[in-house]
């Protein structure tokens, strides 16, 4: 994935570019042929992400720390399943709208496995799949949708600093601030990295 040296994230976590198919959303969605994305990429779109012992999330020192040093102070659990989710089908519908948040996403999926959707700099979908063990945070403003996969089930642990805000603003929202600091911190920021490699 982009790298030599093994990188154990890629054992809870894959990402690549979806196809344009209008296919059940729940399918891969891989391009043919595939193009599977690294995780520099993702870092390149401000997407964080960790693989962790999602067994041992209640001691686990590992994401002690990572709460702390980022200020995650409210913690709650998510359970998307027909079985477990009120309103199950609208929910879905509304959770693969493409929309954006104020504030980080911080997911950590304890349980289950689903797809995060993100946009690249040129507009064109990234799709990440998301396993038990997997935590990942999408930074405020980005573009973004989630779906579960065929398994139909996730547990995930929702993490958020301070009071919790879950607003999602469907996509147009491009005024809003959080929108326009992503876009010059990770959009311009990458234009400008792609021009100066170019003039090299």
């Amino acid at each position: 994935m982009g790298s030599l040296s093994k990188d154990d994230r890629a054992e809870v976590i894959q990402a690549w570019y979806m196809d344009d198919s209008d296919e059940d959303q729940r399918l891969p969605h891989h391009r043919n042929p595939k193009e599977f994305v690294s995780f520099e990429k993702l870092d390149e779109l401000g997407v964080l992400s960790w693989k962790l012992d999602a067994d041992k999330y209640e001691t686990d020192p590992e994401l002690k720390k990572i709460r702390e040093a980022r200020g995650y102070s409210y913690m709650d659990f998510c359970e998307v399943c027909p079985e477990k989710l009120p309103n199950y089908d609208e929910k879905i519908k509304s959770f693969y709208e493409e929309h954006l948040h104020t504030d980080e996403e911080i997911r950590y999926c304890v349980a289950g496995s689903g797809y995060f959707d993100v946009r690249d700099h040129d507009e064109s979908w990234i799709r990440i799949w998301v396993k038990k063990g997997a935590m990942i945070v999408l930074p405020a403003g980005i573009y973004h949708r989630f779906t579960l996969d065929s398994n139909n089930y996730i547990k995930a642990m929702r993490l958020f600093v301070g009071d919790p805000v879950w607003t999602p603003f469907n996509r147009p929202h491009d005024h809003l601030p959080a929108r326009q600091e992503y876009v010059e911190t990770f959009v311009k920021k990458a234009g400008a990295d792609q021009a100066v490699d170019a003039a090299a």
